[in-house]
């Protein structure tokens, strides 16, 4: 009987009052397994080994606090009512370009003080990040959040989705779309593309920059399908307009860079 159906419980681990919720684990297992592909691939390209574990110790909780920040400023008229609430990121609200502007400080920062270059060091993140947000959206999925309109039971049966992730879509007497699933499964693809650009040797920058225009073309058109999107107006998705603004910047970097002459030095090349 669907009004039988439970959710999938948060938490993993429950010792006293310390609980340890599967959202948690979940994004921390997307970024150690991107750390490990950028550490063999750093490796490759003649940094040193702990370069991006230095990297990560700082990225990680300062993107954390920059997705949470984000996330409650946009959603200030509820958190402005729920104080209590504003540090709860286990509940989920970390928005991903909240992750971005944070990563890509802290990566401005630690390449000029290793004196690296920030593009090189972006290059090869840029594989570890979409794979890091595919897998973070099934943390979503836990959660119940991300999720589109409503739909049929009938539909999602259609789409051949097995049985764990359609009873998770029933929420509160409803079928919804599984937009975590869409994005996750665009991310997927988008990592493959970008592993596969690495062996073209691009000019240095350009598979980083590939790597937001593909993921802001997907997410414009995801971000459409969900209801629990951040608004900048009424009908003003906040994600979409950044999605424009980023693949728009990323076009013009490209076009900027190759006519300054700045991007003459390849993906392959030795050097910092």
């Amino acid at each position: 009987m669907e009004n039988m159906i439970e959710p999938i419980d948060r938490v993993v681990i429950a010792l006293g009052p310390i609980q340890i919720y599967w959202y948690g684990v979940i994004i921390m297992s997307g970024a150690f397994i991107g750390l490990l592909i950028a550490t063999r691939e750093s490796e490759r390209l003649y940094l040193p080994r702990e370069t991006f574990v230095d990297l990560v110790f700082f990225a990680i909780p300062i993107s954390i606090i920059f997705a949470r920040v984000y996330y409650v400023i946009f959603k200030w008229e509820y958190y402005s009512a729920h104080p209590n609430q504003i540090l709860a990121i286990w509940e989920g609200g970390l928005a991903m370009h909240g992750v971005l502007i944070g990563a890509i400080l802290t990566i401005i920062v630690f390449a000029k003080v290793r004196e690296i270059s920030f593009w090189k060091i972006t290059d090869i993140l840029a594989p570890s990040l979409i794979l890091g947000q595919a897998i973070g959206r099934w943390g979503n999925f836990i959660n119940q959040e991300a999720h589109g309109g409503p739909v049929s039971r009938g539909f999602l049966e259609d789409l051949f989705l097995p049985e764990f992730i359609i009873n998770q879509m029933y929420i509160e007497g409803t079928y919804y779309h599984p937009t975590f699933l869409y994005e996750s499964l665009w991310n997927f693809g988008g990592f493959i593309v970008l592993m596969s650009l690495r062996r073209t040797n691009l000019r240095r920058g350009e598979l980083f920059l590939t790597y937001i225009i593909y993921y802001s073309f997907g997410r414009f058109f995801i971000e459409g399908m969900r209801t629990d999107s951040l608004m900048l107006t009424e009908n003003l998705r906040i994600a979409q307009v950044i999605s424009i603004v980023l693949i728009l910047v990323a076009i013009q970097i490209i076009w900027y860079r190759r006519k300054k002459g700045y991007a003459n030095i390849r993906y392959l090349d030795n050097g910092m």
